[in-house]
């Protein structure tokens, strides 16, 4: 039985999916995108999703599609079509399809569209999944801020990491300051303050990290904004990544170099706890949000 996908509104079988080669998103990478996490059925940190996909919609001069009510429920038809209760869920919005040319013409119709796919980075109720990672040269375009389907200088970080034998790629910028993971935001603890690195135009502002960090403050547990280097790193008590699809996950190791003392530390394990709680206790607020 193949997955069911949304397509401007419509829900169809993924080999029914079609867009036009003309399509700018498919030309330019002129479209951005939002993954969001499912979790008991549910969408998490939705009202967030929506703030970063309207901030990269204006800032790429693109109209919005459709109402946050119409999208919600549009995306949440689609979670009940594919019966998933744990997944990965992803949006995109490409400016529209027009004849090959650097300028667009106004008034173009936006192509919008959905699917499901399994987490990555494992299940919420297991123990969580230790991320090896590699560094690379973050070589990505300067406006990393505006969550954009440019994705190819993640593409090729990854695929370093992966001929290291590692899970994921960690991107180190030329003046040697770790920015992020090729799809997740990174932090470090030592002494148990969490270092992370302040928000600009350099990395995504993740919204998992934000959650995760309004949990922190809530906990107590001190933040400090600041960059660092791999040599930071690899001084820290413990290392952790987050995701939409992972939620929190403990880094045990970058470049085959043991971090602490190679177990998930005790303030990851903390914060992925108190995360998952703090979502859950969400999801009653998602659609009366929208009203």
């Amino acid at each position: 039985m193949s997955r069911t996908v949304w397509l401007n509104g419509t829900y169809m079988p993924e080999e029914k999916a079609q867009l036009p080669i003309f399509d700018r998103g498919l030309l330019f990478a002129d479209a951005v995108y939002e993954g969001f996490g499912i979790l008991d059925g549910q969408i998490i940190d939705f009202h967030y999703h929506m703030q970063r996909l309207n901030r990269s919609l204006a800032e790429l001069e693109m109209r919005p599609t459709m109402s946050e009510g119409a999208l919600y429920d549009g995306l949440m038809g689609l979670i009940a079509r594919n019966g998933v209760e744990e997944a990965f869920l992803y949006l995109h919005v490409t400016r529209g399809a027009h004849d090959r040319d650097y300028l667009y013409p106004g008034g173009l119709s936006p192509n919008v569209f959905a699917f499901t796919q399994p987490l990555h980075g494992g299940l919420a109720a297991d123990p969580p999944q230790p991320l090896r990672l590699a560094s690379a040269p973050d070589i990505r375009w300067a406006r990393r801020d505006i969550k954009t389907s440019n994705l190819l200088g993640q593409v090729l970080a990854k695929e370093i990491a992966r001929k290291a034998g590692a899970d994921e790629a960690l991107m180190i910028a030329p003046d040697g300051t770790v920015t992020e993971c090729g799809a997740m935001s990174f932090f470090i603890v030592r002494n148990g303050c969490i270092y992370a690195r302040p928000l600009s135009r350099d990395i995504l502002p993740g919204i998992t990290r934000q959650t995760m960090l309004r949990v922190a403050d809530d906990l107590g547990l001190k933040v400090v904004d600041a960059t660092y280097t791999l040599d930071d790193v690899f001084r820290a008590d413990e290392a952790f990544a987050t995701g939409a699809s992972s939620y929190v996950q403990p880094v045990p190791e970058v470049d085959g170099r043991q971090i602490g003392d190679g177990e998930t530390g005790t303030v990851t394990t903390l914060l992925r706890r108190e995360y998952l709680k703090a979502v859950r206790a969400s999801f009653r607020n998602n659609r009366a949000s929208l009203q």
